[in-house]
Protein backbone atom coordinates (compact mmCIF):
# COMPACT_ATOMS: atom_id res chain seq x y z
CA UNK A 1 0.00 0.00 0.00
CA UNK A 2 1.15 3.53 -1.06
CA UNK A 3 1.07 5.97 1.66
CA UNK A 4 0.32 9.56 1.00
CA UNK A 5 1.87 12.02 2.96
CA UNK A 6 -0.10 14.57 5.07
CA UNK A 7 0.91 17.68 4.75
CA UNK A 8 3.39 19.74 7.27
CA UNK A 9 2.30 20.87 10.35
CA UNK A 10 1.23 23.63 10.26
CA UNK A 11 -1.42 24.50 13.14
CA UNK A 12 -3.83 27.86 13.23
CA UNK A 13 -3.05 31.24 15.33
CA UNK A 14 -5.13 30.66 18.92
CA UNK A 15 -5.21 33.12 21.52
CA UNK A 16 -5.18 30.55 23.98
CA UNK A 17 -7.65 31.78 26.88
CA UNK A 18 -8.86 28.58 28.39
CA UNK A 19 -7.11 26.57 31.02
CA UNK A 20 -4.02 26.17 29.75
CA UNK A 21 -2.00 25.38 27.98
CA UNK A 22 -1.60 29.35 27.84
CA UNK A 23 0.10 31.42 25.24
CA UNK A 24 3.68 31.00 24.38
CA UNK A 25 6.35 33.52 23.90
CA UNK A 26 8.25 34.01 20.58
CA UNK A 27 11.33 33.67 22.67
CA UNK A 28 10.50 30.49 24.22
CA UNK A 29 9.27 28.63 20.70
CA UNK A 30 12.57 30.36 19.43
CA UNK A 31 14.93 28.23 22.35
CA UNK A 32 12.54 25.23 21.34
CA UNK A 33 13.73 25.16 18.21
CA UNK A 34 17.80 25.48 19.19
CA UNK A 35 20.22 23.06 18.14
CA UNK A 36 19.51 19.94 20.23
CA UNK A 37 22.72 18.59 22.41
CA UNK A 38 23.65 15.26 24.59
CA UNK A 39 21.96 15.04 28.11
CA UNK A 40 25.48 15.06 29.76
CA UNK A 41 26.86 17.26 27.56
CA UNK A 42 28.82 20.31 29.39
CA UNK A 43 26.22 23.09 28.22
CA UNK A 44 23.00 21.29 28.99
CA UNK A 45 24.31 20.39 32.18
CA UNK A 46 24.98 24.11 32.65
CA UNK A 47 21.09 24.88 31.69
CA UNK A 48 19.94 22.21 34.02
CA UNK A 49 21.80 24.12 37.03
CA UNK A 50 20.95 27.63 35.76
CA UNK A 51 16.67 26.17 35.64
CA UNK A 52 16.94 24.35 39.00
CA UNK A 53 18.50 27.78 40.63
CA UNK A 54 15.44 30.09 38.95
CA UNK A 55 12.89 27.32 39.72
CA UNK A 56 13.97 27.80 43.39
CA UNK A 57 13.34 31.67 43.01
CA UNK A 58 10.14 31.50 41.27
CA UNK A 59 8.74 28.59 43.95
CA UNK A 60 10.42 30.60 46.75
CA UNK A 61 12.82 28.06 48.43
CA UNK A 62 16.36 26.90 49.23
CA UNK A 63 15.34 23.39 48.94
CA UNK A 64 17.99 21.25 47.04
CA UNK A 65 15.80 18.71 45.65
CA UNK A 66 14.24 21.35 42.97
CA UNK A 67 14.24 20.03 39.47
CA UNK A 68 11.49 19.55 36.54
CA UNK A 69 10.26 16.47 35.89
CA UNK A 70 10.60 14.49 32.59
CA UNK A 71 6.48 14.63 31.57
CA UNK A 72 3.57 16.77 32.36
CA UNK A 73 2.09 17.91 35.58
CA UNK A 74 0.53 14.88 36.21
CA UNK A 75 4.13 13.52 36.10
CA UNK A 76 4.74 15.75 38.99
CA UNK A 77 1.84 14.73 40.57
CA UNK A 78 2.93 11.42 40.60
CA UNK A 79 6.37 11.73 41.07
CA UNK A 80 5.27 13.51 44.62
CA UNK A 81 2.74 10.93 45.39
CA UNK A 82 5.18 7.98 44.73
CA UNK A 83 8.20 9.63 46.20
CA UNK A 84 6.13 9.87 49.58
CA UNK A 85 4.03 7.27 49.88
CA UNK A 86 4.58 3.30 50.48
CA UNK A 87 2.35 0.53 50.39
CA UNK A 88 -0.73 0.71 53.27
CA UNK A 89 0.65 4.66 54.36
CA UNK A 90 -2.31 6.45 55.22
CA UNK A 91 -3.00 9.80 52.93
CA UNK A 92 -5.87 12.18 53.29
CA UNK A 93 -6.51 14.45 50.19
CA UNK A 94 -8.86 17.12 50.25
CA UNK A 95 -11.07 17.34 46.89
CA UNK A 96 -13.10 20.21 46.14
CA UNK A 97 -12.51 19.42 42.35
CA UNK A 98 -11.44 17.73 39.27
CA UNK A 99 -7.58 17.55 40.26
CA UNK A 100 -7.91 16.51 43.74
CA UNK A 101 -9.86 13.72 42.82
CA UNK A 102 -6.73 12.71 40.46
CA UNK A 103 -4.54 12.84 43.29
CA UNK A 104 -6.87 10.88 45.32
CA UNK A 105 -6.44 8.09 42.53
CA UNK A 106 -2.67 8.72 42.06
CA UNK A 107 -2.37 7.58 46.04
CA UNK A 108 -4.40 4.78 45.72
CA UNK A 109 -2.59 3.13 42.75
CA UNK A 110 0.35 3.79 44.78
CA UNK A 111 -0.86 1.87 47.46
CA UNK A 112 -1.85 4.13 49.87
CA UNK A 113 -4.77 3.61 52.53
CA UNK A 114 -6.89 6.95 51.47
CA UNK A 115 -9.06 8.98 53.34
CA UNK A 116 -10.89 11.97 51.48
CA UNK A 117 -12.84 14.66 52.64
CA UNK A 118 -14.94 16.69 50.14
CA UNK A 119 -16.17 19.94 49.91
CA UNK A 120 -18.60 21.25 46.69
CA UNK A 121 -16.34 22.05 43.19
CA UNK A 122 -15.81 26.05 43.92
CA UNK A 123 -15.66 25.76 47.46
CA UNK A 124 -12.59 25.56 49.83
CA UNK A 125 -11.78 23.89 53.17
CA UNK A 126 -11.46 25.55 56.10
CA UNK A 127 -8.31 25.00 58.07
CA UNK A 128 -10.39 23.90 60.69
CA UNK A 129 -12.00 21.22 58.76
CA UNK A 130 -8.73 19.84 57.21
CA UNK A 131 -7.20 20.11 60.84
CA UNK A 132 -10.36 17.74 62.52
CA UNK A 133 -9.50 15.41 59.73
CA UNK A 134 -5.48 15.23 60.14
CA UNK A 135 -6.59 14.25 63.93
CA UNK A 136 -8.75 11.50 62.95
CA UNK A 137 -6.97 9.83 60.68
CA UNK A 138 -3.36 10.37 61.37
CA UNK A 139 -2.12 10.56 57.84
CA UNK A 140 1.40 10.27 56.66
CA UNK A 141 0.71 12.84 53.80
CA UNK A 142 -1.78 15.17 53.55
CA UNK A 143 -2.36 15.75 49.69
CA UNK A 144 -4.42 19.31 48.27
CA UNK A 145 -4.80 21.79 45.91
CA UNK A 146 -3.43 25.55 46.26
CA UNK A 147 -5.33 26.37 42.57
CA UNK A 148 -8.37 24.25 41.42
CA UNK A 149 -7.91 24.63 37.63
CA UNK A 150 -11.29 22.84 37.28
CA UNK A 151 -13.14 25.54 39.94
CA UNK A 152 -11.13 28.58 39.71
CA UNK A 153 -10.77 28.32 43.46
CA UNK A 154 -7.83 29.85 45.13
CA UNK A 155 -7.02 27.31 48.72
CA UNK A 156 -5.40 29.18 51.49
CA UNK A 157 -2.54 27.24 52.66
CA UNK A 158 -0.42 28.86 55.33
CA UNK A 159 -3.31 27.74 58.45
CA UNK A 160 -3.49 24.22 57.17
CA UNK A 161 0.47 23.51 56.69
CA UNK A 162 0.46 24.50 60.38
CA UNK A 163 -1.82 22.24 61.40
CA UNK A 164 -0.60 19.03 58.90
CA UNK A 165 3.05 19.72 60.94
CA UNK A 166 1.57 20.05 64.51
CA UNK A 167 0.28 16.41 63.89
CA UNK A 168 3.46 15.43 62.17
CA UNK A 169 2.28 14.99 58.92
CA UNK A 170 3.57 16.06 55.40
CA UNK A 171 1.80 18.81 53.15
CA UNK A 172 1.45 18.02 49.52
CA UNK A 173 0.75 20.77 47.43
CA UNK A 174 -0.88 21.05 43.84
CA UNK A 175 0.31 24.43 42.34
CA UNK A 176 0.02 23.40 38.44
CA UNK A 177 -2.27 26.30 38.37
CA UNK A 178 -0.42 28.73 40.35
CA UNK A 179 2.94 29.36 40.31
CA UNK A 180 4.20 32.07 38.41
CA UNK A 181 0.57 33.80 39.14
CA UNK A 182 0.24 34.03 42.07
CA UNK A 183 2.07 33.97 45.69
CA UNK A 184 3.88 30.63 46.42
CA UNK A 185 5.84 31.05 49.12
CA UNK A 186 7.26 26.77 49.87
CA UNK A 187 9.53 28.18 52.65
CA UNK A 188 7.32 30.87 54.59
CA UNK A 189 4.56 27.80 54.21
CA UNK A 190 6.95 24.92 54.98
CA UNK A 191 5.31 23.14 51.82
CA UNK A 192 7.02 19.60 51.83
CA UNK A 193 6.47 19.07 48.55
CA UNK A 194 5.35 20.87 45.58
CA UNK A 195 4.98 20.24 41.85
CA UNK A 196 3.34 22.51 38.84
CA UNK A 197 3.25 22.37 35.25
CA UNK A 198 4.78 24.35 32.21
CA UNK A 199 2.40 25.56 30.37
CA UNK A 200 -0.11 27.88 32.99
CA UNK A 201 1.35 30.81 34.30
CA UNK A 202 5.01 30.21 33.11
CA UNK A 203 3.70 30.31 29.26
CA UNK A 204 6.15 26.88 28.01
CA UNK A 205 4.62 24.31 26.13
CA UNK A 206 3.38 21.60 28.05
CA UNK A 207 6.18 18.88 28.40
CA UNK A 208 7.65 19.25 32.11
CA UNK A 209 6.68 19.42 35.52
CA UNK A 210 8.35 21.95 38.38
CA UNK A 211 8.55 19.96 41.57
CA UNK A 212 10.30 20.41 44.91
CA UNK A 213 11.34 18.42 48.25
CA UNK A 214 11.66 20.15 51.44
CA UNK A 215 13.83 18.36 54.31
CA UNK A 216 11.45 16.86 55.68
CA UNK A 217 9.93 14.95 52.36
CA UNK A 218 13.62 14.02 51.49
CA UNK A 219 13.79 12.20 55.20
CA UNK A 220 11.04 10.50 54.50
CA UNK A 221 12.15 9.52 50.86
CA UNK A 222 15.20 8.32 52.21
CA UNK A 223 13.33 6.37 55.42
CA UNK A 224 11.48 4.41 53.07
CA UNK A 225 11.57 0.36 53.56
CA UNK A 226 9.89 -0.49 49.85
CA UNK A 227 11.58 0.49 46.72
CA UNK A 228 9.29 3.43 44.89
CA UNK A 229 6.83 2.36 42.97
CA UNK A 230 7.44 4.10 40.18
CA UNK A 231 11.23 3.56 38.36
CA UNK A 232 10.70 6.20 36.14
CA UNK A 233 10.10 9.17 38.95
CA UNK A 234 12.32 7.72 41.48
CA UNK A 235 13.65 11.01 42.83
CA UNK A 236 16.53 8.35 44.77
CA UNK A 237 17.78 8.28 40.99
CA UNK A 238 16.76 11.20 39.45
CA UNK A 239 18.53 13.53 42.01
CA UNK A 240 21.69 12.53 40.91
CA UNK A 241 21.25 12.98 37.72
CA UNK A 242 20.23 16.44 38.85
CA UNK A 243 22.74 17.07 41.70
CA UNK A 244 26.95 17.03 41.18
CA UNK A 245 27.35 13.40 40.56
CA UNK A 246 25.66 13.59 36.97
CA UNK A 247 24.44 9.85 36.89
CA UNK A 248 23.22 8.86 34.22
CA UNK A 249 18.91 7.59 34.53
CA UNK A 250 17.23 8.74 31.56
CA UNK A 251 17.55 10.79 28.36
CA UNK A 252 15.92 14.28 29.19
CA UNK A 253 13.69 16.31 26.84
CA UNK A 254 17.01 18.59 25.94
CA UNK A 255 14.41 21.26 24.26
CA UNK A 256 12.19 21.15 26.31
CA UNK A 257 14.36 22.52 29.17
CA UNK A 258 15.81 24.95 26.78
CA UNK A 259 12.04 26.29 26.70
CA UNK A 260 11.84 25.79 30.31
CA UNK A 261 15.19 27.85 31.17
CA UNK A 262 13.74 30.61 28.61
CA UNK A 263 10.38 30.72 30.12
CA UNK A 264 12.21 31.39 33.45
CA UNK A 265 14.08 34.16 32.34
CA UNK A 266 10.81 35.97 31.26
CA UNK A 267 9.57 35.94 34.80
CA UNK A 268 12.27 37.04 36.77
CA UNK A 269 13.08 40.14 33.67
CA UNK A 270 9.36 40.98 34.89
CA UNK A 271 9.69 40.36 38.55
CA UNK A 272 7.27 38.06 40.39
CA UNK A 273 5.29 40.62 42.05
CA UNK A 274 4.80 43.08 38.99
CA UNK A 275 3.91 39.49 37.86
CA UNK A 276 1.40 39.00 40.07
CA UNK A 277 0.00 42.36 39.72
CA UNK A 278 -0.31 42.24 36.25
CA UNK A 279 -2.37 39.18 36.65
CA UNK A 280 -4.73 40.58 39.44
CA UNK A 281 -5.31 43.72 37.18
CA UNK A 282 -6.09 41.89 34.10
CA UNK A 283 -8.39 39.56 35.88
CA UNK A 284 -9.70 42.57 37.73
CA UNK A 285 -10.67 43.92 34.84
CA UNK A 286 -12.17 41.02 32.87
CA UNK A 287 -14.77 41.00 36.08
CA UNK A 288 -15.65 44.68 35.67
CA UNK A 289 -16.50 43.86 31.86
CA UNK A 290 -18.26 40.77 32.94
CA UNK A 291 -20.03 42.06 35.35
CA UNK A 292 -21.50 44.71 32.69
CA UNK A 293 -22.68 41.81 31.12
CA UNK A 294 -25.08 40.57 33.73
CA UNK A 295 -22.25 37.13 34.02
CA UNK A 296 -20.93 36.06 37.70
CA UNK A 297 -18.42 34.40 38.98
CA UNK A 298 -18.80 30.82 39.87
CA UNK A 299 -16.47 31.24 43.18
CA UNK A 300 -17.09 33.21 45.89
CA UNK A 301 -14.65 36.54 45.36
CA UNK A 302 -12.30 36.10 48.34
CA UNK A 303 -11.22 32.45 46.96
CA UNK A 304 -11.14 33.99 43.06
CA UNK A 305 -8.06 33.02 40.85
CA UNK A 306 -6.57 35.90 38.94
CA UNK A 307 -5.40 33.87 35.80
CA UNK A 308 -8.46 30.97 36.29
CA UNK A 309 -11.53 32.97 35.68
CA UNK A 310 -14.67 30.69 36.26
CA UNK A 311 -17.89 32.09 34.97
CA UNK A 312 -21.44 31.23 35.40
CA UNK A 313 -23.05 30.63 31.85
CA UNK A 314 -26.02 33.22 31.55
CA UNK A 315 -29.39 31.51 30.94
CA UNK A 316 -30.55 30.70 27.96
CA UNK A 317 -27.15 30.73 26.59
CA UNK A 318 -25.58 27.71 24.71
CA UNK A 319 -22.32 27.09 25.86
CA UNK A 320 -21.01 24.76 23.38
CA UNK A 321 -21.82 27.14 20.50
CA UNK A 322 -20.31 30.09 22.20
CA UNK A 323 -17.10 28.01 22.71
CA UNK A 324 -17.44 27.10 18.73
CA UNK A 325 -18.01 30.88 17.86
CA UNK A 326 -15.41 32.18 19.57
CA UNK A 327 -12.68 29.33 18.07
CA UNK A 328 -14.09 29.70 14.48
CA UNK A 329 -14.67 33.49 14.14
CA UNK A 330 -11.81 35.36 16.61
CA UNK A 331 -9.77 32.34 17.24
CA UNK A 332 -10.31 32.52 21.16
CA UNK A 333 -10.05 29.58 22.37
CA UNK A 334 -11.82 29.07 26.50
CA UNK A 335 -13.09 26.31 28.25
CA UNK A 336 -15.95 24.69 29.67
CA UNK A 337 -16.54 23.34 32.99
CA UNK A 338 -15.79 20.00 34.35
CA UNK A 339 -17.68 17.50 36.68
CA UNK A 340 -21.18 18.59 38.26
CA UNK A 341 -19.75 22.03 36.44
CA UNK A 342 -19.55 20.79 32.83
CA UNK A 343 -22.25 23.22 30.89
CA UNK A 344 -22.86 25.42 33.61
CA UNK A 345 -19.22 26.93 33.69
CA UNK A 346 -17.00 28.87 31.21
CA UNK A 347 -13.18 29.00 32.15
CA UNK A 348 -11.58 31.85 30.87
CA UNK A 349 -7.65 31.56 31.37
CA UNK A 350 -5.62 34.80 31.79
CA UNK A 351 -2.28 33.10 32.34
CA UNK A 352 1.29 34.47 32.02
CA UNK A 353 1.46 35.41 28.27
CA UNK A 354 -2.01 35.37 27.64
CA UNK A 355 -2.86 37.84 30.33
CA UNK A 356 -2.75 41.01 28.92
CA UNK A 357 -5.34 44.14 28.64
CA UNK A 358 -5.71 43.45 24.64
CA UNK A 359 -6.98 39.95 25.11
CA UNK A 360 -9.38 41.22 28.16
CA UNK A 361 -10.63 43.67 25.25
CA UNK A 362 -10.60 41.27 22.49
CA UNK A 363 -12.45 38.91 24.43
CA UNK A 364 -14.89 40.69 26.19
CA UNK A 365 -15.56 42.59 22.43
CA UNK A 366 -15.88 38.78 20.57
CA UNK A 367 -17.84 37.74 23.47
CA UNK A 368 -20.49 40.23 22.83
CA UNK A 369 -20.36 39.18 19.13
CA UNK A 370 -21.59 35.83 20.98
CA UNK A 371 -23.92 37.03 22.90
CA UNK A 372 -25.61 39.61 20.39
CA UNK A 373 -29.28 40.28 20.36
CA UNK A 374 -28.99 39.21 24.78
CA UNK A 375 -26.69 41.65 26.19
CA UNK A 376 -25.98 45.57 25.42
CA UNK A 377 -23.45 46.05 22.91
CA UNK A 378 -20.62 47.53 24.07
CA UNK A 379 -20.99 47.37 27.63
CA UNK A 380 -18.21 45.02 28.50
CA UNK A 381 -15.51 46.61 27.02
CA UNK A 382 -16.45 50.07 28.31
CA UNK A 383 -16.42 48.56 31.75
CA UNK A 384 -13.05 46.90 31.29
CA UNK A 385 -11.48 50.39 29.68
CA UNK A 386 -13.23 52.36 32.68
CA UNK A 387 -11.30 49.73 35.01
CA UNK A 388 -8.18 50.22 32.70
CA UNK A 389 -8.27 54.15 33.03
CA UNK A 390 -8.68 54.39 36.87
Amino acid sequence: MTLTLPPAVSPPRRVLMGPGPSDVSPRVLAALAAPTVGHLDPYFLRIMDETQKMLRTVFRTSNELTLAVSGTGSAGMEACVVNLIEPSDRMLVCVNGVFGGRMSDVAGRAGANVTKIERNFGEIFPPNEVAEAVKRVAPKVVGIVHAETSTGARQPLEEIAKAVHDAGALLLVDCVTSLGGIPVEVDAWQLDAVYSGTQKCLSCPPGLSPVTFGPRAIAAIDRRRTKIASWYLDMTMVRNYWGQDRAYHHTAPINMNYGLHEALRIVLEEGLENRFARHARNHKALKAGLKALGIEYSVAEPNQLPMLNSVLIPSGVDDLAVRKQLLAEFGIEIGSGLGPLKGKTWRIGLMGETSTASNVLLFLAALERCLAGQKSNGAGVAAANAFYAS
